[in-house]
Formats: C-alpha cells, sequence, structure tokens
C-alpha cells in the first residue's frame, strides 16, 4: 500500500508540472486528497532512511500505517512480541518525526 500511495503522490506531482497522468485516480478512493501528496512523499523518504537504520521499525510503521494492522496482527507477522511491536512503534514515529521536522524546516 505505500508504493501505491507514494506511486500516486509522485504521479501527482509530475501531473501539476505537465507530466502524464495516470489512469488510476486514487483521489476517487479517499485514499490521498492533494493537499498531502508533498507529506506522502516525504514519508516515503523519512522511511526509506528510517529502514536503513532500523529496518524492523520501518517494517513495524508500514504494516501499522499503510497495512492497517493493529499491534497484535504486526506481532505476529513480524514474529515479535506486542510489546516489541510498541516499542518500535513510539522509537519510529519519533525519529520519523523529528526527521520530517528537519526536512521542512530545510
Amino acid at each position: 500500500m505505500r508504493h501505491v500511495l507514494v506511486d500516486y503522490a509522485r504521479a501527482r506531482a509530475t501531473n501539476k508540472r505537465g507530466g502524464p497522468h495516470k489512469p488510476v485516480r486514487l483521489e476517487d478512493m479517499g485514499l490521498i486528497s492533494g493537499d498531502h501528496i508533498g507529506e506522502v512523499i516525504a514519508l516515503d523518504d523519512a522511511l526509506t532512511s528510517l529502514s536503513k537504520l532500523h529496518a524492523r521499525q520501518s517494517q513495524v510503521v508500514e504494516l501499522r500505517f499503510f497495512g492497517g494492522c493493529s499491534v497484535k496482527e504486526t506481532a505476529e507477522t513480524l514474529n515479535i512480541s506486542p510489546e516489541t511491536v510498541m516499542r518500535d512503534w513510539r522509537a519510529a514515529r519519533a525519529w520519523l518525526y523529528r526527521e520530517l521536522e528537519r526536512k521542512h524546516t530545510e
């Protein structure tokens, strides 16, 4: 799901610059509004950076945020405890928040 949303956001950003139109219109599905395209791209970039530092934390974010998985489902998928999921979730959110703030102020 992450890749679908990010590909859509990148295509939409390209369309604003006169690029080709993609046949799938996610705004019709209510997943991303035009106001949040830049945020989705920035989140993807930050998650890519996080995955290089802490791969499991990145997986937790993908499963919880993009996949809509619960803590229990995420734990089962990654074969870790729910407590570890929550620890990774908190650490990843804090790291992503700082990273996105840093990029926003550049």
